[in-house]
C-alpha cells in the first residue's frame, strides 16, 4: 500500500506547491485582526468618537488599508517566498493601476466640477426658480 492510498485526499490535492497554506494560528491570528479592525470602524462612526466627519473618514480608509493588508497576508499568503515573489510583485502593480485609476478620477471629477459649473465663469450664481 503506497502513501497515497492510505490518504486519498493527499493525492487529491497534491497539485504542486512548496509554500505552506497557513497554520491554524496564522488563520485565527488573521480573523481576531479582521474581527478587531471591522469594529473599530464601526464604533468610530456610530458613537461619533472624533467629532470631525473628515478625521472620521481618515481613520475610516487607514484601518480599511490595514484590513487589506491582513487579509493579504494571513488568507492569501502573499509574501516574498511564494512563487518566487511574483506573487507580490503582482500585487503591487495591482495597487499601482489602483491608486492611478482613483486618483485620476478624483482629478477629472474635481475639474469638471470647478469648470462646467454655471456661472463660475462669470462668477455669478445660476438661477433657480
Amino acid at each position: 500500500m503506497s502513501p497515497s492510498d492510505a490518504n486519498p485526499d493527499r493525492a487529491l490535492h497534491a497539485h504542486g506547491d512548496s509554500h505552506g497554506h497557513g497554520s491554524k494560528q496564522s488563520y485565527l491570528v488573521g480573523f481576531a485582526l479582521s474581527a478587531v479592525l471591522t469594529a473599530i470602524p464601526f464604533w468610530l462612526v456610530m458613537a461619533d468618537v472624533l467629532k470631525n466627519p473628515t478625521l472620521t473618514a481618515v481613520a475610516v480608509i487607514a484601518l480599511a488599508v490595514a484590513q487589506i493588508l491582513v487579509h493579504t497576508i494571513c488568507f492569501l499568503h502573499v509574501n516574498t517566498q511564494s512563487e518566487g515573489g511574483w506573487t507580490l510583485v503582482a500585487y503591487v502593480f495591482t495597487g499601482v493601476i489602483l491608486l492611478i485609476t482613483i486618483a485620476g478620477s478624483l482629478w477629472i471629477m474635481y475639474h469638471l466640477n470647478s469648470n462646467m459649473m454655471p456661472g463660475s465663469m462669470t462668477g455669478r450664481t445660476s438661477y433657480t426658480p
